[in-house]
């Protein structure tokens, strides 16, 4: 009987499994393209006070889990201690058996703490001291943290308005490891909120030295800041679609749009369809000539709860997964620049796991020749990014697309720890690949076993990404 939870071959249930994660899937570098980590933290090395600040101060997953505990908010998102609000979690996670939070939470107890006790009441002061002297150590700052993980490249989430400071002294500092922005494009898109939308062309009209008082003029000063994301390294976007809309309509109706909210004319549910449709279709063709890859994160509903929205203010974790996917609506916006030839490669993910076969059947309808799996159905996201999310979303690839074409995981965190979900990943892949072999689903190929693992863990992000080109 093993008595350590996490031991070597957690996760992987044959020999099979564990011969294909150790020697194929565990020796490769990470590529970590969607995640939100903070460049200036990197930059300034900024270590973690204590385990609590890690893991408690900023994921709204740990205090969704906690309020289901019935713990009370001064525990999760108020003044409570450090202290306090570790021992409140440590409370509640033996009520989490078999959630994610559960696994990853000891996956990184053991390989950044080296420890392994189970988070409960009677073993959390132990915790709380191991984890807080281990951190005092030099190696636990950022910088050594990821270079431990073997990490290759990493991409940030960036507003456009962004500066890119931190990005940009990384780069000059000669890190070995490569910190790249990405373009996170949803206030570009804001116009159901005209005061935050008219503040956001505030700051870019003067960053760009473009005096934004027509559409061609926002448009301009949106290709400018794409320059600049891309000679800083940036080689992808990305936006949240809650809802994917189709309205086309002429430049010149889309110029009388923005001229509306220009005036602070209201927009009606068509104009803001219309001009989201033009505004998306200009950025395509942007990233495609940049030969950027853009990311389309669909289906999310924000904010569900009102009561604690005006508590607690968005994003807080109170953000659910949206039922509704109009996939003609998405095909429409695809189809239109695959039409002028301007569509760039696209990552489709989507929050719902219903909605699986749609995208990944969707994906195969808009490959081209101009790049190997061009259109990603991408990986298993958000409320999905579990074992039973992972494995869904491969096996709907491996029915619907090209497995060996896929470009693999991505933490998409603040947490700098939960850089072992790449871990995580590698474990589920290499494990639902052994069931596959021992189903005779597919071969017992070594050889292409490891193509299909390494390609997946690595070198397709590294190809489809073109990170291995940036000077």
């Amino acid at each position: 009987m093993i008595e350590k939870y996490i031991h070597d071959n957690v996760l992987l249930t044959s020999s099979l499994a564990q011969h294909l994660y150790h020697n194929y899937a565990a020796p490769m570098p990470i590529i970590d393209y969607h995640n939100h980590l903070e460049a200036k933290d990197i930059w300034l090395d900024t270590k973690h006070k204590n385990i609590a600040e890690a893991w408690l101060h900023n994921d709204h997953y740990v205090w969704r889990a906690m309020r289901s505990n019935g713990i009370s908010e001064r525990y999760i998102t108020g003044d409570a201690t450090d202290i306090e609000k570790f021992e409140k979690w440590c409370d509640a996670i033996p009520y989490l058996l078999g959630n994610p939070l559960y696994q990853w939470s000891h996956l990184e107890l053991k390989r950044f703490f080296d420890c392994d006790l189970l988070l409960n009441p009677n073993n959390c002061q132990s915790i709380w001291q191991q984890c807080n002297n281990t951190l005092k150590n030099k190696e636990m700052g950022p910088r050594a943290v990821l270079k431990r993980l073997n990490v290759d490249t990493l991409c940030t989430t960036d507003s456009p308005l962004s500066n890119l400071e931190y990005h940009k002294k990384l780069q000059h500092s000669g890190f070995s490891i490569q910190v790249l922005p990405t373009f996170r494009a949803d206030e570009l898109i804001a116009f159901s909120n005209p005061t935050g939308f008219l503040n956001t062309l505030h700051q870019l009209s003067q960053i760009t030295s473009i005096n934004i008082s027509s559409l061609g003029h926002y448009i301009e000063a949106i290709a400018k800041r794409v320059e600049f994301f891309h000679n800083l390294g940036c080689r992808l976007s990305d936006i949240g679609l809650p809802r994917v809309s189709f309205a086309k309509s002429s430049t010149h109706q889309c110029e009388g749009i923005f001229l509306k909210l220009l005036t602070k004319e209201r927009l009606s549910e068509t104009d803001i369809a219309q001009l989201t449709t033009y505004i998306l279709n200009q950025l395509g063709k942007l990233y495609h000539q940049h030969k950027w890859s853009q990311q389309l994160h669909i289906g999310v509903l924000a904010n569900v709860n009102e009561r604690r929205k005006q508590q607690l203010g968005a994003g807080t974790g109170f953000t659910v997964i949206n039922n509704e996917l109009d996939i003609e609506a998405l095909a429409k916006h695809l189809s239109e620049l695959d039409r002028e030839g301007k569509l760039p490669k696209t990552i489709l993910y989507n929050l719902n796991a219903n909605h699986n076969q749609l995208l990944s059947c969707l994906a195969g309808a808009f490959q081209g020749d101009d790049a190997a799996g061009k259109i990603q159905f991408g990986a298993a996201w958000w409320f999905n990014d579990h074992k039973d999310g992972m494995e869904a979303q491969l096996t709907s690839l491996k029915n619907l697309g090209a497995l060996g074409r896929f470009v693999g995981m991505l933490t998409d965190s603040r947490n700098l720890f939960s850089f072992s979900r790449h871990e995580y990943f590698r474990r589920v892949l290499c494990n639902l690949l052994a069931q596959w072999v021992e189903s005779n689903e597919i071969p017992y190929d070594l050889e292409l076993l490891k193509q299909t693992i390494q390609n997946i863990c690595y070198h397709n992000a590294n190809n489809y990404f073109q990170f291995k080109d940036i000077a």
